[in-house]
């Protein structure tokens, strides 16, 4: 009997999910939108829906345009340029929102899992072999890469990795490098150490050419987000909510097993400077199918960048007044989920 009510409710559930999809009309004529995003997997959902045709089946002509920080991004939507940007909120973000720039968090982009994070802080080899680097202290004055240099998202990371060793970024050497360029600067040495997500940190291991010192960096964290201009949002509020619920419909598609399926996979492909076998050895990347904003992992990121003096200001930002949940919300109705 409880099996049978089980499947009554099941039906019921999927049922009342295509119904609110059906209810969700395609804009006419389509409507452009341009988005600007680092070309890491955390923001794989953005590659699904434009791969797999989500984004035009809501009536979205959707632009994507890879860049290689979070930096450039608000460059561009400050100009005008771009619509919607996938990024770590990053130093110039926080000056900015401290400012009164109209920029809204409208979703997230993949979390942090607990544990076996792909997001790492990884030293060569040979510094690790011979003993001259056996803990994150050892670093100090070191050449230490991250993507976008001194405030960006990748500066946090390699903020929370120093700290396990006493250590601050202003004890070793900055290397800005984008993450695609890592694995063969680590083959080269021009640097010593870099971090590293999914799934250039795993080319740069699985090439011999690199190790890993520190893992699990903010275990559960939100640090990366789409992001949209309050000129958008305000002119056109059904683009982006037809967005975000593309979003949330691919992420409903990469969950389990689904995560490498053929069509998800070319997505990956089309998107990142990676490989499929590199994408199959790698550690699968979190997306939560409810996209569910926590701004707890941001309040750290920006304490992080206000202690390293990234920022021009000096009370927190208050999270909630740049955060607009509505789509998020509407994108679950529209998918039963409410």
């Amino acid at each position: 009997m409880k099996r049978i009510i089980s499947v009554v409710v099941l039906v019921l559930a999927v049922s009342a999910s295509l119904l609110s999809q059906e209810r969700v009309a395609p804009l006419s004529p389509r409507e452009k939108v341009v988005v600007a995003y680092v070309p890491i997997m955390k923001f794989a959902t953005l590659y699904v829906a434009n791969s797999r045709g989500l984004f035009a089946k809501y009536g979205l002509d959707v632009q994507v345009e890879s860049v290689k920080s979070g930096t450039e991004v608000i460059a561009f939507m400050t100009q005008g340029k771009v619509n919607i940007g996938g990024i770590a909120i990053v130093a110039s973000t926080w000056n900015a929102w401290a400012k009164g720039m109209d920029l809204r968090i409208i979703a997230p982009g993949a979390t942090e899992p607990l544990t076996g994070s792909p997001t790492k802080l990884l030293v060569r080899k040979d510094l690790a072999d011979s003993g001259r680097v056996r803990s994150v202290a050892d670093l100090r004055g070191m050449k230490v890469a991250m993507a976008g240099g001194p405030g960006s998202g990748g500066e946090y990371l390699a903020a929370k990795a120093l700290e396990r060793g006493k250590l601050t970024i202003r004890d070793v050497n900055i290397v800005p490098l984008g993450n695609a360029d890592m694995p063969a600067a680590l083959e080269n040495k021009s640097i010593d150490a870099g971090i590293m997500g999914s799934p250039y940190g795993d080319q740069a291991v699985g090439r011999g050419s690199a190790v890993s010192l520190a893992e699990d960096l903010t275990p559960g964290a939100m640090t990366v987000t789409f992001v949209a201009s309050g000129k958008f949002l305000k002119e056109k509020p059904e683009v982006a909510r037809r967005f975000t619920l593309a979003l949330m419909e691919a992420a409903g598609l990469m969950q389990g097993a689904d995560y490498l399926s053929p069509e998800n996979l070319k997505a990956y492909l089309a998107h990142v400077n990676t490989t499929e076998a590199a994408l199959r050895a790698s550690e699968p990347v979190i997306y939560d199918p409810n996209l569910t904003i926590n701004l707890e992992g941001l309040r750290d990121v920006e304490r992080v960048h206000r202690e390293n003096r990234r920022v021009e200001y000096a009370a927190p930002i208050d999270l909630e007044s740049v955060t607009d949940t509505s789509y998020v919300l509407w994108a679950r109705k529209a998918l039963g989920k409410n």
